[in-house]
């Protein structure tokens, strides 16, 4: 039967989150219950609710979450009653053009639940991320629960679901970060922070922390930046070349996604280098750069899609890494709320007071 449990609603576009009772129905076929333990709070969630990701209104937000499967809908067979797990906002289908080619992490067709959660008087809502997870309960597809190791705090392993999954791929995956590069990281917020973790595992020789905040650059060497620069009174191209010999970095990652950002890591590589754009610009912004300028200097300049990650693949080793004690996945918590005080932590986030407040249920 169905379930009426407690969920953050954004109503309208721009307005104040809402905690309201919604209907979450038993799985169907494909489908699994899941019991929410923590969602931690994303600035994606911040742009469902101000309409910057589209107008499908009313939306279910939360979408960075662990939690344990309640039950399991008719055709699921490798999930049961009882397991922890990661929400992940892909599932590969296995059968698009991309899966097909052996990239299931591009996956043009992603698995949603097929049932809607709706509010009491049967008005769909819409799951940002196709997850919906600031609830007690939420339904998801199968493929977008990952089974990983029960010890791990939900609190930290809900995280890896999105923003620190989106950064460290950003550098392990997208970014190709091996042993002896340099690599810059701009934004050193939860992503960012991500991304300088995910380097300095893959044995990058320097990781330079490019942010306009001290306690955040503060912050970035707990992750393994080895070098900070604050752009706001220093020229960041200039200190980037300054500590890699002169020539720039191996790798450059925008963890901003602003036009400004993007022409800054641009020109923070070293010749053939690679930049990769893992912050989530808005749609009305553009860039201009010389056509000279994009052949001249080679390399790459990449998208990152969630780390380009497979969440069946990554999110139990990075679960292994955090109990191993190699990724401080606890580092990312700045503070764990309750449901009513997801708007509160909208505005930490917005004045860079926070990486992650956590919603604990």
């Amino acid at each position: 039967m169905p379930h009426e449990v407690h969920a953050v609603v954004a109503a309208k576009r721009g307005a104040p989150v809402e905690l309201r009772t919604i209907v979450v129905p038993d799985p169907g076929p494909g489908e699994v219950l899941v019991a929410v333990q923590a969602c931690g709070v994303c600035h994606t969630d911040l742009h469902y609710r101000d309409g910057a990701i589209s107008e499908e209104f009313p939306f279910l937000l939360g979408h960075e979450a662990a939690g344990v499967i309640e039950s399991v809908g008719p055709g699921v067979t490798d999930l049961a009653p009882g397991d922890y797990v990661v929400l992940a906002w892909r599932a590969p289908c296995g059968s698009c053009r991309s899966c097909r080619r052996g990239r299931p992490w591009y996956c043009f067709d992603s698995r949603n639940a097929g049932q809607p959660m709706t509010l009491l008087d049967g008005t769909p809502l819409a799951p940002a991320l196709g997850i919906g997870a600031f609830a007690e309960k939420t339904l998801v597809a199968a493929g977008q629960a990952v089974k990983v190791d029960p010890s791990a705090r939900p609190e930290a392993a809900g995280l890896i679901g999105c923003g620190v999954m989106a950064g460290y791929g950003a550098a392990v995956h997208t970014g190709g970060v091996g042993s002896g590069d340099t690599v810059a990281v701009i934004g050193c917020g939860g992503v960012g922070n991500a991304a300088i973790a995910g380097a300095s595992i893959a044995g990058a020789r320097r990781v330079i922390a490019v942010d306009i905040d001290d306690r955040k650059l503060d912050g970035a060497t707990r992750f393994g930046a080895t070098h900070t620069v604050n752009s706001r009174g220093t020229d960041p191209i200039e200190a980037v070349r300054g500590l890699t010999g002169g020539h720039g970095a191996d790798v450059v990652i925008d963890a901003v996604g602003r036009p400004e950002t993007y022409r800054q890591a641009f020109s923070m590589r070293d010749l053939a280098g690679t930049l990769v754009q893992v912050g989530v610009p808005d749609p009305d912004m553009r860039i201009e750069l010389p056509l000279i300028d994009l052949f001249s200097r080679g390399g790459a300049l990449k998208s990152s899609w969630y780390g380009d990650c497979l969440p069946s693949r990554d999110f139990p080793v990075l679960i292994d890494r955090y109990l191993s004690g190699r990724l401080d996945l606890g580092g990312f918590v700045t503070e764990t709320i309750a449901l009513d005080e997801v708007e509160s932590a909208f505005d930490k986030m917005r004045d860079g007071r926070v990486l992650r407040s956590v919603v604990v249920l």
